[in-house]
């Protein structure tokens, strides 16, 4: 009888400890971060172990922290779930002119998904794309993973991929959209450095992040929780970094704050004197303070069906005559802008620009 009773409670054991090993093999993510930036890409993002768990509920592995910038790119309405990772013993030294320079061996992590309803952005959603910047040895490598149907993992698409996206919007109203997914060269288009010919981050800079942030172990501020982590070191207190404005906060900050914050993040990376597009001559970088580069009265470098027969960029009192709104307001190929990861017309950022240019004193520029 004891035998018998010892055999069942081993069964119970055994039959447990088989369904943990099968639950966990299912899973399929490892246990910590796998990361050698001398090797190839994985062909599933789950085989990083940037999450636990299931690979799209996004839960962060250990040192793998979450990040929101203060005014994000736009990019056709698409949600973004943003993490860093840096591997243990090293981190980004403090630095308020640039782009953090995180230590080789980190990686960037951007999710881009969709929510069915836009006014319930924590049910249920579909996630696009992931792309990740790793830190080589050699510089910094852009690597794009495709989610399957089933929502299960990723798959390395270095290609591109076009594909039909549908939510309802923010104001009950359900759209559809043509999403596309960006190859790794169309990368180079926007995190290109002319300055070091190779490509570099774009959103991680202190004023980016100084703002509050909700983690597993409580509320921080974004810098602080990177001192706390030891991904970032010798940066003051908050209150002495540098904080861009909140493009939709129009109770602290003015309407040119505001403009500037989002020209900066959603045009600035490009139109910059180390950027891809620095032959234009507009500089929409938020360092930029002439008002010339600033497209002010400032006629195109090229002109053409992308100018709209308008003479110049900005035209203070007259968005309809400026060229800016009116490639904003495109959806052509051909006069759209930004270049790559737009193809909707950002209508909230439009009527910022707009109000931006309509308040400024008007005047006819001199041709």
């Amino acid at each position: 009888m004891l035998f018998k009773k010892i055999s069942f409670i081993t069964a119970i054991f055994l039959l447990a400890a088989t369904v943990l090993l099968l639950h966990s093999c299912l899973q399929g993510t490892p246990k910590a971060v796998v990361l050698d930036v001398a090797k190839q890409p994985f062909e599933k993002l789950s085989e990083y172990g940037f999450f636990k768990g299931k690979v799209n509920e996004l839960l962060p592995n250990e040192r793998v922290i979450p990040y929101e910038l203060i005014t994000p790119l736009f990019t056709d309405y698409a949600f973004k779930a943003r993490f860093v990772y840096v591997p243990e013993g090293v981190a980004a030294e403090f630095d308020t002119t640039q782009v953090l320079q995180l230590p080789v061996g980190s990686c960037l992590i951007k999710n881009f998904y969709y929510p069915e309803d836009f006014q319930k952005p924590e049910g249920k959603r579909r996630i696009i794309e992931t792309r990740l910047l790793v830190h080589r040895q050699s510089g910094w490598d852009a690597i794009d993973y495709l989610w399957n149907d089933e929502q299960t993992d990723a798959v390395l698409e270095n290609t591109g991929a076009v594909t039909e996206v549908k939510w309802k919007h923010y104001d009950g109203v359900s759209r559809t959209a043509t999403y596309v997914v960006p190859n790794k060269n169309q990368c180079k288009g926007c995190h290109w450095r002319n300055d070091k010919a190779a490509i570099s981050p774009i959103g991680p800079k202190v004023r980016n992040l100084n703002r509050n942030l909700t983690y597993s172990d409580g509320e921080f501020n974004q810098l602080t929780y990177w001192v706390k982590a030891d991904i970032l070191k010798n940066a003051p207190a908050p209150e002495n970094c540098p904080k861009i404005a909140d493009w939709k906060d129009d109770k602290n900050y003015t309407l040119e704050q505001r403009t500037r914050a989002y020209l900066e993040m959603n045009c600035g990376h490009c139109h910059n004197p180390k950027g891809p597009a620095y032959t234009s001559g507009l500089y929409l970088n938020l360092e930029n303070q002439n008002a010339e580069n600033l497209g002010i009265c400032k006629a195109p470098v090229a002109a053409g069906k992308a100018t709209g027969g308008r003479l110049y960029d900005v035209v203070p009192g007259q968005p309809d005559k400026s060229i800016l709104v009116f490639r904003m307001e495109s959806e052509d190929p051909g006069i759209k802008m930004p270049e790559v990861g737009k193809n909707l017309v950002h209508t909230e950022g439009v009527a910022l620009v707009r109000d931006w240019i309509a308040s400024m004193p008007t005047k006819e520029c001199a041709r």
